[in-house]
């Protein structure tokens, strides 16, 4: 992992908490997928159960991207942010 990446990583996970307006829930999921899946890698545990509806929502979403390079989901997730940023 490059210490370039690492930073700009970190520094789109600050961004991501003071954009202009509030995602909706997908993009919401994505960015909770990208940013778990850069730091801890693929999902693991059991899928929430019951009436644990969004629980369910974030283990899905995380599980969609099994496989993906820890450097490739934080270079999404930093592309997710920009694009937030700019309002598009």
């Amino acid at each position: 992992m490059s210490s370039d990446l690492e930073t700009r990583f970190t520094a789109a996970a600050e961004a991501a908490t003071r954009l202009p307006k509030r995602p909706d829930n997908e993009t919401m999921l994505q960015l909770y997928a990208l940013y778990k899946q850069a730091t801890v890698g693929d999902v693991s545990g059991s899928r929430p159960g019951g009436l644990d509806f969004v629980g369910q929502a974030k283990y899905d979403a995380w599980a969609k991207l099994k496989g993906v390079a820890k450097d490739a989901a934080m270079q999404r997730y930093i592309d997710l942010v920009e694009r937030l940023k700019a309002g598009r």
